[in-house]
């Protein structure tokens, strides 16, 4: 997958704003080239954490990935823990296996530095991951949809996601 489907992917699925922080906007340049996603019903970027991230470079303290590649980049989907655990096969915070490689393109791991808060993450997907990251994104954005509605006081109302 390119980062560009996974854009347009998640952008599809509702209600959501991607933040592509670029030179001149006043974002840390760290931050530079990397998208983030948000649920976001009135289209402004909300306060806290994305329910999803791209990301095309190594951060301090996160360089373990190599996203100092050419064309490497790493998708990181806060999953929720069953989520988490059905798609690693251990729960937030356990080790992963001895012989995993947060580098390993293709394969879906714990975030190297999340993993513990449920993050899972995904260099370089392609076939062996596509299905089950587009089942994950969908099931970040149906949790961070679920927050929103509980912070407005209207979950269980019907609205716009509702058929």
């Amino acid at each position: 997958m390119r980062e560009a489907e996974i854009i347009e992917y998640v952008e599809g699925l509702g209600e959501v704003v991607a933040l592509r922080p670029a030179p001149g906007d006043g974002t840390p340049e760290i931050a530079w080239g990397d998208t983030f996603f948000y649920y976001s019903p009135d289209g402004s970027v909300p306060q806290g954490q994305p329910f999803a991230t791209v990301v095309t470079k190594d951060y301090p303290d996160d360089e373990r990935s190599r996203l100092d590649r050419d064309g490497a980049f790493r998708v990181n989907v806060a999953a929720g823990r069953e989520a988490f655990e059905q798609a690693l096969g251990h729960r937030p915070g356990e080790p992963p296996p001895s012989d995993a490689d947060p580098g390993e393109d293709d394969a879906l791991l714990p975030h190297p530095v999340y993993g513990g808060l449920a993050w899972v993450a995904v260099v370089n997907p392609g076939p062996r991951t596509e299905g089950r990251l587009r089942d994950l994104l969908r099931t970040a954005h149906s949790l961070a949809r679920a927050r929103h509605e509980r912070r407005a006081g209207t979950a269980g109302r019907p609205g716009p996601h509702t058929a």
